[in-house]
């Protein structure tokens, strides 16, 4: 059940061509030399992830063993991220490159083609997740759902697969990569006994989360709720006043309590849904801000994977029971 805008897969600008040509030519003349990333790194297996879940996991299963850094930060927007120029540096430099896949990060898919084509350690979270599972486009059969991670049971095979990539990029350090891993599903286990516990708490008919794009998809499947977006899975994809106009009646007949604004998508539309809802005569609530595209910074508490989906369910079930 969704409101959104077909995705348009624009074409490149001239400035990101030549970037990815300067990035194809520094890989011909570099060779095999993969170069610093950082002098923090101290010998260990040096990681560039595009997201901050990414880099989570990274840390999870890598533990001592590596040092990651993220290109994205929080409340970065990952479908309309261009990489920069330090941004190829960094990934040129690393010795294994971390993307989600499935057009998460769009703008940079000529780049990570070109380092495969360069024989450089790319590891893709696409690739460890079963075709089957994969939720696509209302709008078009053709794309797929990137927002993997809002389904913890995905999030485990992709876990599996960074752990079995890992070790067969580093083999010294396989041992470690394992048990990490084992520690690590345990964790994301006991986080779904907590999502399981907090959903009863939600009476069935008011299991529906209303957000700013249809990022929830894989939530909603896996958890029980009814999920809708004002935008597509893309935030590329504009919401229409008539997006807006459906949804909000919707709203106003079903009595949803609560729908949410988002981290990483300015709040504007879900504002203007909430108004269009009142001029309906029904008053629906803000619930909070939910992250979508990225976890939680620092300041927040919220900065790890585990941490940032707590946040999650534990605002989308006070405002709606």
């Amino acid at each position: 059940m969704g409101h959104k805008a077909k995705m348009r897969r624009k074409t490149p600008k001239p400035a990101a061509i030549a970037l990815i040509s300067l990035l194809a030519l520094s890989i011909i003349l570099l060779g095999g030399c993969r170069g610093t990333m950082s002098a923090d790194s101290d010998g260990k297996l040096k990681i560039v992830t595009t997201t901050t879940m990414l880099y989570d996991l990274a840390v999870s299963i890598g533990g001592d063993n590596v040092y990651a850094v993220a290109l994205m930060g929080p409340g970065i927007d990952p479908h309309l991220y261009q990489a920069s120029a330090g941004d190829v540096t960094k990934m040129q430099g690393a010795d294994v490159v971390l993307y989600n896949g499935l057009h998460l990060e769009g703008k940079m898919g000529d780049i990570f083609a070109s380092l495969s084509t360069a024989g450089r350690n790319i590891i893709c979270a696409e690739d460890g997740i079963d075709d089957s599972i994969l939720l696509s486009d209302e709008t078009n059969p053709d794309i797929h759902d990137p927002h993997i991670w809002f389904n913890v049971s995905i999030w485990k095979d992709v876990a599996k697969h960074v752990a079995a990539r890992l070790a067969a990029i580093d083999p010294d350090n396989a041992d470690a990569y394992a048990a990490n891993l084992d520690r690590h599903l345990a964790d994301l286990e006991a986080l779904e006994f907590y999502i399981a516990g907090r959903v009863r708490e939600v009476s069935e008919n008011q299991r529906v989360l209303v957000t700013a794009h249809d990022a929830f998809r894989y939530f909603g499947r896996a958890y029980g709720f009814v999920v809708m977006g004002l935008q597509g899975i893309s935030t590329d994809a504009e919401a229409g006043t008539a997006d807006v106009s459906s949804l909000a009646s919707f709203i106003a007949d079903n009595q949803i309590k609560a729908v949410f604004v988002e981290s990483s998508v300015p709040p504007r539309n879900i504002e203007a849904l909430q108004a269009a809802v009142k001029a309906r005569g029904f008053e629906v609530e803000i619930g909070g801000e939910l992250y979508s595209d990225s976890l939680g910074d620092e300041s927040s508490g919220h900065d790890t994977y585990i941490l940032t989906f707590m946040s999650n369910i534990d605002t989308i079930v006070d405002a709606l029971r």
